[in-house]
């Protein structure tokens, strides 16, 4: 049976996910080292970000620079296909500026901790000595 094209799709398969989003909204029109996109996106691991970045170059959206130098230093940046995801990206973040209070985020940013969940104490258990 063949598989139906859906051009959303194959958007969501080359961006799409937790973490590519993010490294393509702190790449959009700047070029960014590796450590500095993990100080930019502290939720995801060392791991993860080296494979999203591999995959993001794979599909020609980001381009990977290396410098012959010690120590290495590694640059990436959108390529000029990759910079053709800037409309879709200023689209997520206007929506997300939009409708974030309904899902609980103030203006700044910073969602408010959670109150922590109020357990009950437990009595000690007597043993049977105790009784």
């Amino acid at each position: 049976m063949e598989e139906f094209y859906c051009p959303v799709k194959l958007t969501a398969d080359i961006i799409g996910g937790k973490w590519k989003p993010l490294i393509l909204f702190y790449l959009e029109g700047k070029t960014q080292r590796f450590g500095e996109l993990r100080k930019l996106i502290p939720g995801m691991t060392k791991k993860m970000l080296t494979q999203h970045l591999r995959e993001l170059e794979r599909d020609e959206i980001v381009r990977r620079k290396v410098y012959a130098e010690v120590p290495p230093k590694v640059e990436y940046s959108l390529t000029r296909h990759g910079e053709s995801l800037k409309p879709i990206l200023k689209l997520m973040s206007a929506w997300g500026s939009k409708h974030r209070a309904q899902y609980g985020i103030p203006k700044n940013g910073i969602r408010a901790p959670k109150p922590a969940v109020q357990r009950p104490v437990m009595a000690p258990v007597e043993s049977p000595a105790q009784l």
